[in-house]
């Protein structure tokens, strides 16, 4: 065989062996967002995909376990059992009443299995009455003053 045939050979494989992996890896990373309230209705391949949910915190949900934290998020009146199980810190703002998004898997048993935990304090950063923004917030004075 020609040391060319050999050449056009090889790269023909690894660029097979490369589109392989990116379109795998491209397939695992995709995550999608759904509601509390969605979550019951999925079904098939719905159930096995990587999901995105947000919510509330219930007030005195939080429970430390070794190796997990188990919370349940509300939202609209609908409810969803989570047990977070990362390898990363829970954020500070993670608390009652806290916005969190969660990422991870819904379990046969309607349980969710989150890796990654996002929280924001639901408060802290929005703007006063009238649109004006509270003394001391990160819109506050240091910006209405021109001082950055």
């Amino acid at each position: 065989m020609k040391p060319k045939a050999k050449f056009g050979i090889g790269v023909a494989i690894i660029l097979v062996t490369l589109s392989c992996l990116a379109y795998v890896g491209a397939q695992q990373s995709k995550t999608y967002y759904h509601t509390i309230s969605e979550i019951p209705t999925l079904n098939g391949p719905a159930l096995h995909q990587r999901l995105r949910v947000g919510g509330d915190v219930k007030n005195g949900s939080i429970q430390h376990y070794s190796g997990r934290v188990d919370f349940v998020l509300v939202e609209q009146g609908k409810a969803l059992p989570v047990s977070y199980v990362g390898t990363d810190p829970l954020p500070d703002t993670f608390k009652d009443g806290a916005q969190c998004l969660v990422e991870g898997k819904v379990q046969p048993d309607g349980r969710f299995v989150a890796e990654t935990v996002q929280a924001k304090c639901a408060s802290k950063y929005e703007a006063a009455p009238g649109g004006q923004a509270q003394p001391g917030s990160a819109t506050g004075d240091a910006y209405q003053n021109g001082k950055s």
